[in-house]
């Protein structure tokens, strides 16, 4: 699995950018449930940086990091 550098650019994308597809388009990514994202690692990420970003979103919430992104979140409307 190809999984991006942790770096603040990424985490902005988790708190920020969409779902744009699936049972739960349009919810931030950092807040698709536990079991949405293993469904993903367990049938393989989609291609390209959707794929990367919920490769990322999986470790963080693997290892309980989540609260590293959720204050990236607050421009959010």
């Amino acid at each position: 699995m190809d999984i991006p550098e942790l770096n603040k650019e990424w985490l902005v994308k988790l708190a920020r950018q969409r779902m744009p597809f699936g049972k739960y388009q349009g919810r931030v990514l950092i807040d698709l449930p536990d079991d949405y994202v293993i469904w993903f690692y367990n049938k393989g990420f989609p291609p390209g940086e959707m794929g990367k970003l919920l490769g990322l979103l999986y470790e963080i919430q693997l290892n309980g990091l989540e609260s590293l992104v959720h204050p990236l979140k607050d421009d959010i409307v």
